[in-house]
């Protein structure tokens, strides 16, 4: 696990935000996490605000202004950012959707957890997933 990663988590949802900030902090106490409530302002801030970029983007799908499939598709196609992992980090658990997801290029699709624990074993999962293939 690299020892302060960079982490951009992309939701709406205010509470869902704090739940996993709230993890991420139990999980690894150095990581640094930057926030955007949509596509829009995630891309923004990626492509004209963030001195350094992320090592992972967490991405919801539904959300207003740009939702997760529209700005995944918009990661990919830049040329600056399309090397991040996004990992899909949802409610929804629609087999169809996870696939559309992979295709456009997402990493990793979560259903969002419903539990502390289990948000923390989430992160820990995908963490170690993505620091392994760094390291390869």
């Amino acid at each position: 696990m690299k020892l302060n990663p960079i982490y951009l988590i992309i939701d709406d949802d205010e509470d869902d935000i704090d739940f996993f900030h709230e993890a991420m902090r139990e999980v690894n106490a150095s990581a640094l996490c930057h926030f955007a409530y949509d596509g829009e302002e995630a891309l923004s801030l990626l492509r004209y605000k963030l001195k350094m970029l992320p090592d992972l983007i967490f991405l919801d799908l539904n959300m207003p202004r740009m939702d997760g499939i529209t700005c995944l598709r918009e990661l990919k196609r830049d040329e600056k950012l399309r090397h991040i992992p996004v990992i899909i980090n949802t409610t929804s658990a629609y087999q169809k959707e996870k696939e559309d997801c992979l295709i456009l290029g997402a990493a990793y699709f979560l259903t969002k957890a419903t539990s502390f624990r289990n948000m923390c074993e989430n992160i820990i999962k995908v963490i170690n997933i993505f620091s392994h293939s760094e390291s390869s």
